[in-house]
């Protein structure tokens, strides 16, 4: 394959390919099983250190710097890092299905980059809502449910839209978390310093997925993106 199609991705040594590729269908059904079971229920492990204050006056601990946040606001922090939470969530399923629906041996290990660096997402905000005494949204297999009904529609609609898809996914979820920057309590600079990484990381990968060839989608879908992310973001904030 032409790999000036993809030019930032790394074209793979001769022979080699993702390990996927080597799985028949029963075996890429129960991958994707796993993969789904431990996003929706597990617990992650980050392969980066959890992002930290750089501000010289908040170098203390998580709990530390928690004592002078008053009650409301770490209930605040705690329903807006939940919201990230099931963001990530929705990530581990729409690249997991896309993984999976494309035939470019380049896009899926592009895919499974991506969604390993979500994993450290997963991990970071797993550890601030409980320090903030709160929890993961109860609806998280639906969330990954219907994400990966809906990434695998992407996928359908070819390597290049489902690159689109990519890139306006990642662009509203940068909109999103600049909108937490701005309601997060200025004194969670925890909470602060791991959105802030997550924002980087989201719009590196609509950078790269825009790089690789992602078409421009209809306004159409985008108002629909946008749409079923506001029932999400309302509805995990609560629950």
């Amino acid at each position: 394959m032409d790999t000036a199609a993809h030019p930032t991705l790394t074209a793979l040594p001769p022979g080699a390919a993702p390990s996927a590729i080597q799985h028949d269908g029963r075996d890429r059904l129960i991958i994707a099983l796993d993969t789904a079971l431990r996003a929706a229920f597990g617990e992650h492990v980050a392969a980066r250190p959890c992002p930290k204050p750089v501000v010289a006056s908040d170098a203390l601990g998580a709990d530390e710097g928690d004592a002078v946040l008053s009650p409301e606001d770490k209930r605040l922090s705690a329903a807006l890092m939940r919201v990230n939470h099931v963001g990530e969530v929705c990530a581990q399923a729409l690249y997991a299905s896309q993984s999976w629906g494309t035939r470019d041996p380049l896009l899926k290990a592009q895919f499974e980059a991506a969604a390993r660096e979500e994993v450290d997402h997963l991990a970071w905000t797993e550890q601030r809502l409980k320090e903030l005494g709160g929890r993961t949204s109860l609806l998280n297999p639906l969330w990954y449910a219907g994400s990966f009904a809906i990434g695998l529609i992407a996928a359908r609609a070819g390597d290049r839209h489902s690159l689109g898809f990519v890139v306006e996914t990642e662009r509203q979820v940068e909109a999103h978390l600049n909108e937490h920057m701005d309601r997060l309590p200025a004194a969670d600079q925890a909470s602060r310093a791991i959105v802030a990484q997550m924002r980087d990381d989201e719009v590196a990968h609509a950078d790269a997925a825009e790089k690789a060839g992602g078409l421009p989608l209809p306004a159409p879908v985008r108002g629909l993106m946008k749409l079923v992310a506001k029932v999400m973001t309302a509805t995990a904030h609560r629950i």
